[in-house]
């Protein structure tokens, strides 16, 4: 049986519902343009940050700079979630489990670390041996950097870590790094291209501690 010692969570989409929160917003703020939200923009855009989210909305919102546009939809939700975070079915029970097993874990997200952190408080999950945020890294998802800081922040080897990742660009970004990347989709189902590129793809977190609990 393989040896892991440490766990790398995304968080929009897989720790908390909150990817429809995001698109929401994004639909409100193109709406009031009267712009139209073509095919391909839910994988376009989820699970990236910074250059690569720019250039998904310079390309769907017809804008030369998206930059504005990013920074106007982080505030919505900023202020949407101020209250209450949702979090997904499973997620605690998971948490525990990988707590009990003396697995670190570590928190990889693309959102900022304000809202990171913001969301753990008012969720009540965690607590987390290492938070990474999208301001922390040069390159966003798919680049594997996000994960290889997470993996060093807990000291881990990163083929000894397991990532839970809902997004292609996400999964490509865990398998890139040398983890074995559980998928567990949220609005993007798994294409065939990304089939391969998974350890396991569970419909939800239940499922995956039900699949992990005979291997970890």
């Amino acid at each position: 049986m393989k040896r892991y010692t440490g766990v790398i969570f995304d968080m929009d989409g897989v720790l908390f519902d909150t990817e429809r929160v995001y698109q929401e917003s994004w639909h409100e703020i193109a709406n009031g343009m009267g712009v139209t939200l073509g095919d391909g923009w839910i994988e376009a855009i989820s699970g990236t940050n910074g250059e690569v989210m720019c250039r998904a909305i310079e390309k769907f919102y017809h804008v030369p700079d998206g930059a504005d546009i990013m920074n106007a939809c982080k505030r919505l939700v900023r202020e949407k979630l101020s209250c209450h975070v949702p979090v997904k079915a499973g997620v605690k029970e998971i948490l525990d489990f990988f707590r009990n097993k003396g697995l670190r874990m570590a928190l990889a997200s693309s959102s900022t670390r304000a809202q990171i952190l913001s969301n753990l408080e008012l969720s009540g999950i965690g607590p987390f041996d290492a938070v990474i945020s999208g301001e922390e890294v040069a390159v966003g998802k798919p680049d594997p950097e996000i994960f290889l800081r997470a993996a060093q922040a807990l000291g881990c080897p990163p083929d000894e870590c397991l990532v839970f990742e809902d997004s292609k660009s996400g999964v490509r970004a865990g398998h890139a790094a040398g983890c074995d990347t559980v998928m567990v989709p949220d609005l993007i189902a798994p294409s065939p291209d990304i089939v391969p590129l998974c350890f396991r793809i569970c419909d939800d977190m239940t499922a995956a501690l039900a699949k992990l609990r005979e291997i970890v």
